[in-house]
């Protein structure tokens, strides 16, 4: 299995240039090849495919000599980049659906390069990560790199951090310890999540948090004229302020999930459509915020790693129907307790819809019915 590891890179001012300049020679290469293809197609109808741009690289090379300055194998992948942007867009035209056509890079706007044989170009040794034409950038190895890299692509942040991603090739992990403990997820606004066993996980909003600050930082961007140094100086207090959201939200899904992991043999989770959620624009801040698809993807990687079960079950009326009885009746949002008129049971709306979560994916897994799509 694939397993992904990312460094924080420091170079040097003189090795920052020559990373700039080399993101900025593939960005004029993407833009290229895509001119290449859109005016092959309005003009003879024919599609170019990614050998022939490929093997176009030497005698462009000779024409624009500083290509020179970036490793042959990150401008080969330049190349594939463009091609399977443009697979994704036919494949998003045959389904029906109505894709932006692949745009062009403008300054600023091409933020990473990959090379896709490592060692070949890209080499982690002592400490440092030797680059092709950079030199030895000084890496921070905050834990050890396993199995065996396949490809290292380096990343320029928006505040212009440098990371070092690699994804390796390593053994299937030895599951944790056995355990027949299982839990049903609600996720919600008001609790971020509340189990079956009734432990609620507070919602951290920590786009709220920094709300106020980043209004602010913003106003002082519009303000600024496009195009100015003044509004590129104003950008980067955005882009700290975004960036520590988004930090600060990773953190807490890989620390939730990793906690439920260990504790539970079997999760059991709702099967929610947030990107339809999310139309909904009186809570739609709010749902991004909890970012709930996250923490999905981040539990069942995690539960999948550790030998445990992660299913999703349909979330359909497991806010109406009694966790005890099967009493069916309606729950307006507003309503926090359920109260069961068959058989007096009295709980929390979230508590009561976990435990009809469990007891839908403890069936499914009794039956054996779990859907591929349902089920890591």
């Amino acid at each position: 299995m694939l397993k992904s590891f990312r460094y924080r890179l420091y170079p040097t001012k003189s090795q920052a240039r020559s990373l700039n300049t080399q993101l900025d020679e593939c960005r004029w290469l993407y833009n290229h090849f895509l001119e290449e293809r859109k005016e092959q197609w309005e003009k003879h109808k024919k599609s170019i495919h990614y050998h022939a741009q490929a093997t176009s690289l030497p005698p462009l090379k000779a024409s624009r000599p500083s290509l020179d300055k970036v490793h042959s194998q990150v401008l080969q992948n330049v190349a594939l980049r463009i091609d399977l942007a443009f697979q994704a867009f036919f494949r998003r035209v045959k389904a029906g659906e109505k894709p932006g056509h692949p745009r062009f890079r403008g300054q600023g706007r091409y933020d990473s390069m990959t090379f896709p044989q490592v060692p070949s170009g890209c080499e982690l040794r002592d400490g440092f990560l030797r680059l092709s034409k950079i030199g030895a950038v000084k890496v921070i190895l905050h834990r050890k790199l396993e199995g065996k890299p396949k490809t290292c692509t380096i990343r320029r942040s928006s505040t212009g951090k440098w990371y070092a991603c690699f994804s390796c090739e390593v053994n299937a992990p030895k599951p944790l310890r056995k355990n027949n403990d299982g839990a049903g997820i609600d996720v919600g606004l008001h609790s971020f999540a509340t189990l079956s066993t009734g432990e609620r996980i507070d919602n951290p909003r920590f786009f709220r948090m920094d709300e106020k600050a980043l209004a602010k930082a913003q106003r002082r961007l519009s303000k600024e004229t496009k195009g100015t140094p003044e509004r590129a100086k104003r950008r980067k207090p955005v882009a700290r302020i975004c960036e520590r959201i988004a930090f600060r939200r990773l953190d807490f899904a890989h620390q939730t999930a990793q906690r439920l992991v260990n504790q539970f043999g079997f999760l059991a989770v709702e099967d929610l459509e947030v990107n339809r959620m999310v139309h909904n624009r009186c809570v739609a801040k709010s749902i991004a915020d909890a970012a709930w698809s996250l923490f999905f993807t981040i539990l069942y990687f995690k539960a999948a790693s550790a030998g445990r079960t992660a299913v999703k079950v349909n979330p359909a009326y497991t806010s109406q129907d009694c966790s005890q009885c099967g009493h069916r009746q309606k729950m307006p949002l507003a309503e926090r307790t359920f109260r069961c008129p068959c058989c007096q049971a009295v709980l929390d709306r979230d508590h009561n819809a976990a435990l009809n979560i469990l007891r839908i994916g403890l069936g499914l897994q009794a039956v054996g019915s779990i859907p591929s799509s349902r089920r890591l």
